[in-house]
């Protein structure tokens, strides 16, 4: 390497200079010239205490997938705060949805999708208390995510290990689950229990086409969210995820209901006897109707692969869901939709486009139950949830559709993002006190703020108008009265 020489000793040596290359302090020491204004990092001080609630509050301040999971909790929040009062009232708005006490009524569909494996899991018992209380308004498994919670009701899961010999697992008839066994007794069990119902079931098929046929109408065949609700009333088990479904009517979806041992019992049934039918459209037009009937639709997903984009492509009938939650270990790398991020959902339209969608790198057990502790299970706790919502307020409303004038500023929103309406306002009620209102028209509700004296009266039909004049317009405006 070079040196930098200021001059030569008396005894004809080079003398080093004290001051570092000018090169390297500029590379090193590079000036910033904005500063950064996020939070700082800071993790739980435990001298403080051991909280489990105080730890799980500090991560969205610890960094890496901790703040992810902190801003998981903060999205799910969303999702279960919002209400379409929220929401400036448009000037096509129906009668009905005018008063804060209606619109106070219609929430957010939360949609909860998850691998078969969490079902094997003690992360069952978490999605059971979810059906148990109406938190969520839509289910989406695969056939063993079905087929799991039935077994379980009768008979257990064992804990096991990632490293036992899977031949020797096999000659004593012990089938693995990364670190869980299950007996093949305990499949043997539900294949009994299910045989004797698929032919209760075949038989009550056989009657309604004979009904349709002799009425001259056409027969409505039974879809895969049928066989599953019948199934939860039949098990009559409170320990079953889909018992709590039958009973809320919370309906499920399991695109790949014959891609297991339900497969394997639909299988045999057919050569014993044929004619068993399970409609696959019937299904693919309820799961996409539970999107696009949707005011505000959130979704949770826990794992990849069917039911991850069974659930997204639901969604991107309605142009995306409103707020969006992924747990998985999937990397993208490779153009799975798998391990797809969030950001690639926005690009086919299964996520809008204004959300804040989030991805926790975790391993669903780890996390999911903390956040269900952290916000549907404190909210229930508390008395703030769903439940507690409905004795409040009575039936909650998850479908309602857009009126035109709010489609229309949809697509601005879209297409033209620059085109968000702006209304500022200031008026005087009645006892003087003056008041400033203003709308951003990305979804904002109206709120008021303390203004100057200096303000005139400004008639509620002025208001209006502003209002109508900015849903039309569906660019900046303002309005100042003064």
């Amino acid at each position: 390497f070079w040196l930098k020489f200021s001059s030569l000793s008396a005894s004809g040596l080079p003398v080093m200079s004290s001051a570092a290359p000018n090169q390297a302090q500029e590379a090193v020491l590079v000036q910033c010239t904005e500063q950064i204004t996020s939070e700082t990092v800071k993790g739980h001080d435990f001298n403080q205490g051991a909280d489990l609630g105080a730890v799980l509050d500090s991560y969205a301040r610890v960094g890496f997938q901790a703040m992810h999971y902190g801003q998981a909790v903060k999205e799910i929040e969303k999702m279960l705060t919002w209400s379409l009062a929220e929401d400036p009232v448009a000037p096509d708005e129906d009668e009905e949805y005018q008063t804060k006490e209606q619109r106070e009524k219609v929430r957010t569909k939360i949609w909860l999708a998850y691998t078969s494996n969490l079902i094997s899991s003690g992360v069952r018992e978490s999605i059971r208390f979810l059906a148990q209380h109406g938190l969520v308004q839509v289910l989406v498994s695969t056939a063993g995510g079905v087929e799991e919670d039935f077994i379980k009701c009768l008979a257990p899961t064992n804990l096991g290990d990632f490293a036992l010999d899977g031949a020797t697992l096999r000659r004593k008839g012990w089938n693995r689950i990364g670190n869980l066994l299950v007996s093949n007794d305990n499949y043997v069990k539900f294949e009994e229990w299910l045989g004797v119902i698929l032919d209760k079931m075949h038989d009550e098929q056989e009657e309604e086409m004979a009904k349709a046929a002799a009425a001259k109408e056409p027969w409505q065949p039974w879809t895969p969210c049928r066989f599953i609700h019948r199934l939860g009333k039949e098990i009559n088990n409170e320990e079953s995820v889909y018992y709590w479904a039958w009973k809320n009517n919370i309906p499920v979806y399991c695109p790949a209901l014959t891609d297991g041992s339900i497969g394997d019992m639909l299988y045999f049934h057919s050569y014993k006897r044929p004619g068993f039918v399970l409609d696959l459209v019937g299904d693919i037009r309820g799961v996409n109707d539970q999107a696009i009937r949707a005011r505000k639709s959130g979704v949770i997903i826990l794992g990849g692969g069917v039911v991850k984009h069974h659930t997204m492509n639901a969604n991107l009938m309605r142009n995306g869901a409103d707020f969006c939650v992924y747990v998985n270990v999937a990397g993208e790398f490779d153009g799975s939709d798998s391990g797809a991020r969030p950001d690639e959902a926005v690009s086919w339209g299964k996520i809008k486009v204004d959300a804040t969608p989030v991805k926790i790198y975790s391993e669903a057990t780890l996390v999911f139950p903390l956040l269900v502790a952290q916000t549907f299970a404190k909210r229930y706790h508390e008395g703030s949830s769903y439940a507690q919502l409905r004795e409040k307020l009575g039936p909650l409303q998850f479908d309602k559709s857009l009126t035109a004038a709010e489609q229309e500023q949809a697509r601005k929103r879209l297409y033209n993002p620059e085109s968000t309406a702006k209304i500022t306002c200031c008026c005087v009620l009645r006892d003087g006190a003056s008041v400033g209102a203003s709308h951003e028209g990305r979804g904002g509700a109206w709120g008021g703020a303390a203004l100057g004296p200096k303000c005139t009266v400004l008639p509620s039909s002025v208001l209006l108008a502003a209002v109508g004049l900015v849903w039309q317009l569906g660019r900046t405006v303002q309005l100042v009265a003064s």
